[in-house]
C-alpha cells in the first residue's frame, strides 16, 4: 500500500513573496544565516511584513546545521514564543527551522504556521518531511523523516535566486536531479511520485545549463525552483537511496557541499543499481525514454547508457567537478575515513529505500571510483 501526502501549501512564481503581507499582529521568528540577514533579500522580507507584527531574528545558521545550533535555536525559540516561524535561505536554514519547530512541538509548544522560503533551487526542503542535522564530532549527518516536519507554507519566489552564483546553481541543480532519480528507482516509488520525478528531471536537463550562465532569467529560475520542489515532494514520499547515504558521509567527513557530493556519486550509483537490480535498470531506462534521450524501442542497456551520457554531458556543461582529487581531497584522507564512511552509509536511513542492498566492499569500490 502506498501513501501520498501533500500537506504544504505552495505559492510560486514572481511576487509570490507578497503572501507575507497577509500576516498582521503576529510574533514572527525568522531563521536564516548571518550573510542573508544582512542582505537586500532579508530587507525585502522585512518590508513585506506589516509593522504591526513583532519580528525576531535567529541568524546563527551555518552550513550543515549541527545539533548545537538546533539546541541554541530551541532556546531562543522558547524565549521568543513565536506564532509564526520562517525558515529563510538554503537547505541548511530551512532544515534548521523545521528541526526547531519539530522538537518545540514535541515539547508541547504551539506554533500557528511554519513557512519555508528557499533562496536556492536544490534541497526541496520547503516541501519535505525531512530534516538533516549534523554531529561534527562524529562526522555524521542524521536525517529525520516525520510527517509533522512538513512546513505549512512554501513560497517559491524566483527573484530570490537570481543572484545565486553559477557554482552554487550547478551544485544545487545536481541535487535536484539526484533527488528525482533516486525517488524514481526507490522501493517506495508510486505513480504519483513518478510523475513528479519525471517532470523534475526533464526541467533540470532543459533549464539548469541556462540558469548557470544566465542567472537573471526569471523564467529559468522559476522552472528550477519548481523542479526542486517537485523532486522534494517525490523523494519525501518515495524515499531516497544509496547516493544520499554516501553523500551524507562526504558532507560530514569532508564538508563537501551536499549537491556536489551527490553529483560526484551519481553515475557510479546509477551504474551499481542498474547492474544489481533488474527493476532499477528498467526504471532508469524508462526515465531516459521519457526525456527522449533514446528511441522508445531502445534496449534497457542502451537507454541506461544514454542517461549516463547525458548526465556526464550536463556535468561538463555546467562546469561541476567529477572527482575528489579536484576538490583537493587526497586518497590518503579518503582511505583513513573509509571504514567510518562505510559504517555510517550502511546505517543511514536513506539506504532503506534503495532498490537493492549493498555490501561494504561495493561501497568502497564506489568511493574509490571517484578518487
Amino acid at each position: 500500500m502506498n501513501k501520498f501526502l501533500v500537506s504544504t501549501k505552495i505559492y510560486s512564481g514572481i511576487n509570490s513573496l507578497d503572501v507575507l503581507k497577509r500576516f498582521n499582529g503576529k510574533k514572527i521568528w525568522v531563521v536564516c544565516d548571518s550573510f542573508l540577514a544582512k542582505s537586500p533579500a532579508y530587507t525585502r522580507l522585512e518590508t513585506l511584513l506589516a509593522p504591526q507584527n513583532e519580528v525576531h531574528l535567529f541568524s546563527d545558521i551555518t552550513p550543515d546545521p549541527s545539533i548545537a545550533i538546533v539546541v541554541a535555536g530551541i532556546t531562543q525559540f522558547n524565549a521568543v514564543t513565536p506564532d509564526i516561524v520562517i525558515g529563510f535561505g538554503g537547505g541548511s536554514a530551512i532544515d534548521a527551522a523545521k528541526a526547531i519547530v519539530y522538537f518545540a512541538r514535541q515539547q508541547g509548544r504551539d506554533i500557528e504556521t511554519c513557512i519555508a522560503i528557499p533562496t536556492t533551487s536544490g534541497t526541496g526542503s520547503e516541501v519535505t518531511s525531512a530534516t538533516v542535522i549534523s554531529d561534527p564530532e562524529k562526522g555524521i549527518k542524521y536525517p529525520i523523516f516525520e510527517d509533522s516536519i512538513y512546513p505549512d507554507i512554501a513560497i517559491l519566489d524566483p527573484s530570490l535566486v537570481v543572484t545565486v552564483p553559477p557554482a552554487i546553481t550547478a551544485n544545487t541543480g545536481m541535487d535536484v536531479l539526484t533527488h528525482a532519480l533516486e525517488a524514481y528507482v526507490s522501493k517506495g516509488a508510486s505513480d504519483f511520485t513518478d510523475a513528479l520525478a519525471e517532470k523534475a528531471v526533464q526541467l533540470v536537463f532543459r533549464y539548469l545549463p541556462t540558469a548557470c550562465v544566465k542567472g537573471d532569467c526569471l523564467q529559468t529560475r522559476s522552472k528550477m525552483h519548481n523542479a526542486s520542489a517537485m523532486a522534494g515532494m517525490a523523494f519525501s514520499q518515495a524515499g531516497l537511496g544509496l547516493n544520499h547515504a554516501i553523500a551524507h558521509q562526504f558532507g560530514g567527513q569532508f564538508h563537501i557541499a551536499h549537491g556536489l557530493a551527490n553529483s560526484l556519486l551519481l553515475t557510479q550509483v546509477i551504474s551499481f543499481n542498474a547492474a544489481s537490480d533488474v527493476r532499477a535498470l528498467k526504471r532508469y531506462a524508462s526515465m531516459a525514454k521519457h526525456c527522449l534521450f533514446c528511441a522508445q524501442d531502445a534496449s534497457d542497456k542502451t537507454a541506461l547508457n544514454q542517461l549516463l551520457n547525458h548526465i556526464r554531458q550536463l556535468q561538463k556543461q555546467i562546469g561541476i567537478v567529477t572527482s575528489l582529487h579536484a576538490l583537493k581531497i587526497s586518497e590518503k584522507q579518503v582511505r583513513s575515513c573509509l571504514p567510518d564512511i562505510i559504517a555510517a552509509t550502511q546505517a543511514d536511513s536513506t539506504l532503506k529505500t534503495n532498490p537493492c542492498p549493498i555490501t561494504d566492499i561495493e561501497i568502497s569500490r564506489i568511493v574509490e571510483a571517484i578518487l
